[in-house]
């Protein structure tokens, strides 16, 4: 059964509210109709008895969407996943097994609803493991007040819920943190210094900058190898063994090779260097 085939529900639309009323005037299906409509289903494929059982239970999306007002959720995002949830428990239903469908579908609903919840409610997860994901749906049911919980507190949610009572203070901290603004708006009392965009800004140069600096590099190097062309056989060799080859060759080597004393060869070597600083430094 393809999803797209159900996803228009004859409802009305516009607001939520408008919304909750048309499936709410939707009519219930009596346990036998429900299980004809299953078996047309489930033996030809039939699109047309998927989407009478989609319709019919479109109000129990809306009931355990409402369990789920108290994460800051839009509750028409909420349904939509629930509704989607819905549709996989239509495609798997086995109406031979002797539940109901709505005992079915919770399962499938209220899972789109978790990972919609878990995708949205931090922009960084806050649940990743199966026992996280328990923890963040039941911690907030299993708190006796608002606030930190005490010891006592912590050791009966561990206790109740399966886990450490460390799991528990991580999942609590985890909880209360909030997401701040990158840039801090909505928080004037912040200094700059003290939001994301203020100590996470990048220090490397923007295109811009590392496209000139290319740029510059380039044009000194063609003027270094233009002022390089000028000097003289013996200045070039110089220069090239000294400076500019991977290993460098020694004053009393140079000087042994051209018959000259190291101190000459130093002369020629800061005369050379000289003009090749003029020449590259113009522009």
């Amino acid at each position: 059964m393809s999803n797209s085939m159900i996803t228009q529900p004859a409802v009305a639309a516009g607001t939520i509210d408008g919304y909750i009323q048309s499936v709410n005037r939707i009519p219930l299906l009596e346990a036998e109709e429900e299980r004809a409509l299953a078996r047309q289903l489930r033996e030809r494929g039939d699109l047309e008895a998927a989407r009478r059982l989609v319709l019919s239970h479109l109000r129990f999306v809306v009931r355990v969407a409402r369990g789920y007002s108290g994460y800051g959720l839009s509750q028409a995002d909420l349904i939509q996943e629930g509704n989607i949830g819905l549709m996989k428990a239509v495609k798997r239903f086995d109406p031979e097994v002797g539940v109901r469908l709505v005992s079915f579908a919770v399962h499938w609903i209220r899972a789109e609803m978790h990972e919609f919840i878990l995708r949205n409610w931090r922009i960084v997860k806050i649940a990743t493991t199966k026992a996280q994901r328990k923890l963040f749906f039941n911690l907030r049911s299993s708190k006796k007040r608002l606030g930190w919980m005490n010891q006592a507190e912590v050791r009966a949610v561990a206790e109740d819920l399966g886990v450490s009572a460390r799991e528990v203070l991580e999942m609590e901290k985890r909880m209360s943190a909030y997401d701040a603004a990158f840039d801090g708006a909505g928080d004037e009392d912040r200094p700059e210094s003290a939001v994301p965009a203020g100590y996470l800004k990048d220090a490397r140069d923007g295109p811009e900058q590392a496209l000139e600096l290319e740029q510059d590099a380039a044009r000194r190097q063609g003027r270094l190898l233009a002022a390089l062309r000028e000097l003289d056989p013996r200045s070039r060799e110089i220069i090239q063994t000294r400076w500019l080859g991977e290993g460098k060759t020694t004053l009393h080597e140079l000087a042994a090779r051209h018959r000259v004393s190291a101190e000459r060869i130093r002369q020629i070597e800061q005369e050379a260097m000289k003009k090749l600083r003029a020449r590259v430094g113009e522009e």
